[in-house]
């Protein structure tokens, strides 16, 4: 009998904290997010564009005099504050990745030199592209709750009852307009993560999450298959 499809659950704080296998998801989870930040940082390296909300960040970063990953912590716990009206539930996750994205890419700034050709950025780009994606999907597939961006967008949704979709593309545009305005490094890179970054969550996922079993052994009920996020940052 073939494998059922793995799918994802929407765990609260408290069965997180009880979930089996939780020491092996939390390995996974700052796997995911160390590699999420270097990438992000790969991105910006390359020259050709950040993801949509780094361009934001380096773009306060820049007029603030911090660093790009200091902003982007401080960015996300603003996030968090907006939770508070839309009654979104933390995880453990939820607190790792408002930290330590923002740190291991400050890491990735401080190891990675800006590349001088243009070959050697576009490597770069497509190679932050690719483990971005990889990354968000371990991340994701540790099931221990969702970033402070993805957090916003759910709850935005349920509380304008619209669709995940439309939202999502909402408040990128908007971040990514305020960036720009700000004179945010925008290019073809952000292009290139906005349209690949999907498609390889979509691929990577299923081989990455760690299903959630009631003691019996058996899945856990009331899985659900969620719209990729755009940037589970």
């Amino acid at each position: 009998m073939a494998e059922p499809p793995r799918s994802l659950s929407n765990l609260s704080l408290r069965d997180q904290l009880r979930v089996d296998r939780l020491p092996l998801r939390l390995i996974q989870m700052m796997v995911g997010l160390t590699g999420f930040g270097l990438s992000l940082a790969m991105l910006l390296r390359s020259g050709l564009g950040g993801a949509p909300w780094d361009v934001l960040h380096a773009a306060i970063a820049d007029r603030a005099g911090l660093s790009v990953g200091t902003v982007s912590i401080a960015v996300s716990f603003v996030l968090l504050l907006a939770w508070i009206p839309l009654r979104e539930q933390p995880g453990i996750g939820t607190i790792a990745n408002a930290i330590w994205v923002g740190t291991s890419l400050d890491v990735g700034m401080m190891l990675l030199p800006p590349v001088q050709s243009l070959p050697l950025a576009a490597v770069l780009m497509v190679m932050g592209v690719l483990l971005n994606g990889l990354s968000a999907a371990v991340y994701i597939g540790a099931q221990l709750g969702p970033g402070p961006r993805d957090g916003l967008m759910t709850g935005l949704g349920r509380r304008l009852r619209r669709p995940v979709g439309p939202v999502r593309i909402g408040l990128e545009v908007l971040v990514l307009g305020t960036g720009w305005a700000l004179g945010g490094p925008i290019g073809v890179g952000t292009i290139v993560y906005a349209v690949g970054l999907g498609p390889v969550i979509q691929l990577a996922l299923p081989s990455v999450i760690i299903p959630v079993h009631r003691p019996g052994g058996a899945a856990a009920g009331g899985a659900v298959e969620p719209e990729t996020p755009a940037n589970p940052a």
